[in-house]
């Protein structure tokens, strides 16, 4: 467990550095959420929107899940070389997408949109949303809205040839997503502020791109756990 460490403060790192995505992608649901919610409801806004991230966070940690045990598979055949060549270049790709130097990230976002086309109607029918399981489910919906940051933690998650690994990492990665998301009023305009500074983006970036040279297969991984 202490080997998935490091892996679950990248993972953290990603989701938090991340926000600012993940404010394009979620920012007018959470709008239109939290306006949808009835006056009679307003005191209770603050439990619904927990409730819709952590549904949220829960279909991460199950795709992580799932998409491990596809990694499992591959991680005891000859692929899992390639498997983990690919996490490490997308983990370089994420680092320079967190620091603002290369934004093709985003391109593979189109892999889910023909799934989306079924869950987004069901998830409308949801709001406006009156109730804490109401809330939960739709988090639940929405976790599977098409993300290239979600995507590509996904297959770097499946990369650890792991399924409860890999569930992990998605969970880090959406409590990393939860504090843009979840804060409001003048708690969220300085977390905000401070997650759009350009040297916590960069240095978060290059953290996260240093995590991606160590998984890449090589010598230099025999010296590091010799050291």
């Amino acid at each position: 467990m202490a080997d998935l460490l490091p892996q679950l403060v990248s993972a953290l790192i990603l989701g938090l550095l991340g926000g600012g995505h993940c404010l394009g992608m979620c920012g007018g649901l959470m709008g239109a959420l939290t306006l949808a919610i009835p006056r009679e409801q307003r005191s209770r806004r603050l439990r619904l929107l927990a409730a819709y991230n952590l549904g949220r966070i829960f279909s991460y940690a199950c795709a992580g899940l799932l998409i491990g045990l596809l990694g499992w598979a591959v991680i005891n055949s000859p692929g899992a070389m390639l498997l983990r060549v690919v996490a490490a270049l997308l983990l370089i790709s994420m680092g320079l997408y967190l620091a603002g130097w290369w934004s093709g990230l985003t391109r593979i976002e189109g892999l889910g949109r023909w799934l989306w086309r079924f869950i987004q109607p069901i998830a409308s029918r949801l709001l406006p949303v009156s109730s804490t399981p109401r809330a939960l489910l739709l988090g639940a919906l929405w976790g599977w809205l098409p993300c290239g940051l979600v995507y590509s933690t996904l297959l770097w998650a499946a990369s650890q040839g792991n399924a409860w690994y890999s569930g992990l990492l998605m969970l880090a990665f959406g409590v990393g997503t939860w504090p843009v998301l979840l804060a409001t009023g003048l708690a969220a305009g300085r977390t905000h502020a401070l997650l759009r500074r350009r040297s916590v983006r960069v240095a978060g970036g290059l953290l996260v791109i240093v995590f991606g040279l160590w998984t890449l297969p090589g010598p230099h991984q025999h010296w590091l756990m010799g050291h």
